[in-house]
This record gives structure tokens, C-alpha cells and sequence, in this order.
């Protein structure tokens, strides 16, 4: 497993973040070009200025590290050190005026995330997560919450939707085993701020890419919760991209009995 990322790192993440924001904030609620992808997603002009103010900064200051962007693709591919960037996961809530998106930064290390960042620049809140740091909330310590059984958990996902049937089999199952009423849609990254917060209790969701989860693990685990794909394995650069996130890792296995 890789290092703790240095002090240098964080302040450049920090940067990061700032730049985004200040590149979003004019536009929220207001002007915009907007298109649909390949992949029938939707991008915003947002979106590629936020993310090209990141990558400006990157290459100016790690020359040598790679960028994982979800806008611009990849850079220095194969570095050992990578940079991960969503410069607003949750497009969708942006261009509906919903203040739940946010930006994700990570850094990996050999393909393990060792920082990440999820920022909502709108309402200025901020998990910042280093491997073998506690997670700060706005510069305050996040603390995810105990779960003494599933009936009682607050579970998140960002839409039904995104799962196939069979997933979303699998979800409902644990929804199910949950408190009736106590289950949100929508929220995207900003749902696992949440958990690392001790709001939310559970996220599960599926077909996420790198640029998605690799900023969340450093926040969730930082703060004493989980990070797993629906086996139970840890995140990395070659996760299927599914994700369950715990606030108390000690309900892993009631979660993924339930998934059946």
C-alpha cells in the first residue's frame, strides 16, 4: 500500500480545488453551453473550464505526474503518481441549480488512492482525506457514525437508474433490510461526504469510473468508515466500479448478505 502524500501534495490539492470552484461558482444557476458525450452523459462548460484550470496548475507544478481527467483523458499515463480529476461529479444537479454536486481530486500512488478531496463550491464545504490522517470537514475532524443494524441505517444512492437489473435487485434487497423512509436519491459524491460526516450510513451504487470513487476512499476511510466494491475488496485503479460505502465497516457483511 502506498505512503501517506506529503504536505506538498495537499497544498497543491487545496489550490486545486479553490481554482475549480472560483471557474464554477459564475457560472451556477446562470450561462452555459452544455452537450451530450459518447457515453450520453451530459458536460457543461463548467465542467472543462474547472477541470482545464486543474490541469494547468499539474503540469506546471508535477510536470512528471500523470492526470486521469474526466474531460480531457489522461496524461503521462503509466506515472506512478496520478492524478485524478471529476471537475463536477453531478452534472446533472448542476444544471438543475442543485447545490449537491462537487469537484473530486485524488492523487494515487502506484493506482492506490493516498489523498482525496470532495468539494462543494456552491456552499463552500470540504472533506479533505489523507491515507493515516483523520478526515477534516471545512478544517474540523469528520467522523463517520456506529450502526448497530441495517433497520436503522440512512441509505444513499445517486439514481435507480444507473444500475442494471440485476444491481438493482441487489440495492433494493438492502433497502429492504433498512428503515422505511430513510433512503435518499440524488446527491452524487456529495452523499459519501455525508457518510464521512455521519449523516448517511450507507451509499452503495455500480458502474462508476476512477474519476468517480478514487477521491471518496481517503474521505470515508479517513473518518473511520469503508470503502469496498460489492465483494468486499478495497478501491483501486482496477475496481469494477462498484462501490458500497460504510460509515461502520463492521456492517460489511450484513450489507453484502443482504445484496444476496
Amino acid at each position: 500500500m502506498a505512503s501517506s502524500s506529503n504536505d506538498n501534495d495537499l497544498a497543491l490539492a487545496l489550490r486545486l480545488a479553490d481554482l475549480a470552484g472560483a471557474a464554477i461558482r459564475p457560472m451556477f444557476r446562470g450561462q452555459w453551453s452544455e452537450e451530450r458525450k459518447a457515453d450520453r452523459s451530459y458536460v457543461t462548460e463548467a465542467d472543462r473550464a474547472a477541470e482545464a484550470v486543474m490541469r494547468k496548475l499539474i503540469e506546471a507544478e508535477f510536470p512528471r505526474d500523470g492526470i486521469i481527467g474526466e474531460e480531457y483523458g489522461t496524461r503521462n499515463e503509466g506515472a506512478g503518481r496520478q492524478w485524478v480529476l471529476d471537475p463536477i461529479d453531478g452534472t446533472t444537479s448542476f444544471i438543475a441549480g442543485r447545490p449537491i454536486f462537487g469537484t473530486l481530486i485524488a492523487l494515487l500512488q502506484d493506482g492506490w488512492p493516498v489523498l482525496g478531496i470532495i468539494d462543494q463550491p456552491i456552499s463552500r464545504e470540504r472533506w479533505v482525506g489523507r491515507i493515516g490522517q483523520p478526515t477534516l470537514f471545512n478544517g474540523k475532524p469528520a467522523v463517520t457514525r456506529p450502526l448497530k443494524d441495517l433497520a436503522e441505517a440512512v441509505l444513499g444512492t445517486t439514481s435507480p437508474h444507473a444500475f442494471t437489473n440485476e444491481e438493482a435487485d441487489a440495492f433494493m434487497s438492502v433497502a429492504k433490510s433498512v428503515a422505511e423512509r430513510k433512503i435518499v436519491y440524488g446527491g452524487d459524491c456529495y452523499n459519501y461526504g455525508l457518510v464521512a460526516s455521519g449523516h448517511i450510513d450507507i451509499v452503495i451504487e455500480a458502474g462508476l469510473k476512477l474519476h468517480d470513487y478514487a477521491a471518496l476512499v481517503p474521505v470515508v476511510e479517513g473518518a473511520g468508515g469503508m470503502m469496498a466494491d460489492w465483494q468486499g475488496n478495497p478501491l483501486d485503479a482496477g475496481s469494477d466500479g462498484t462501490v458500497i460505502a460504510l460509515g461502520d465497516p463492521a456492517r460489511l457483511e450484513d450489507v453484502l448478505e443482504a445484496m444476496g
